[in-house]
């Protein structure tokens, strides 16, 4: 009798899809698609701000060019952020609210501690300051980016990430 119950129980585990992510309870800020075994909405997967906020954060001082001095900037670790949602990619689309959208290769993300950026100076960023999620490379702590190539993947105002090969 216990056997039987304890496959039925398999059974209908089996049967049932079970979301690998929770559901995002607040306004999605965040889709990521492509090449992830991770969702939890159809073949997706969606953040809210504080979904973002319990994966590893990272805070990073630097200066770039698109602020004045040393920023601040914080968020969750890019490299953390696709291992939770299995990306099996070689790249990322990155793409932002006004349609912009540039291609970085994932293994930026285990070479620099690369961060979704959620706020500066210890503010939320808002669409009007490049928000609400920012791509940044840790500058001033690897000079030799500090140029056009890696300038050019520090997508702001992002809104999804495709991973792909």
């Amino acid at each position: 009798m216990l056997a039987r119950l304890a496959l039925t129980m398999m059974a209908v585990a089996l049967a049932s899809p079970a979301l690998a992510l929770d559901p995002p309870k607040g306004p999605v800020i965040l889709t990521i698609s492509g090449s992830i075994t991770e969702t939890n909405n159809g073949d997706k997967a969606e953040f809210d701000l504080a979904m973002l906020n319990e994966i590893e954060q990272r805070t990073t001082h630097t200066k770039t060019p698109w602020t004045e001095g040393e920023t601040e900037f914080s968020g969750p670790v890019l490299k953390a952020l696709l291992d939770k949602v299995g990306a099996k990619g070689s790249a990322l689309t990155v793409t932002a609210l006004n349609d912009f959208a540039t291609e970085i290769p994932t293994s930026d993300f285990t070479s620099y501690p690369v961060i979704l950026a959620s706020t500066m100076n210890g503010m939320p960023m808002s669409v009007r300051d490049k928000g609400p999620l920012f791509v940044i490379y840790p500058f001033s702590e690897y000079p030799d980016i500090y140029n056009e190539q890696y300038f050019n993947r520090s997508a702001w105002q992002v809104a999804t990430i495709e991973v792909h090969d």
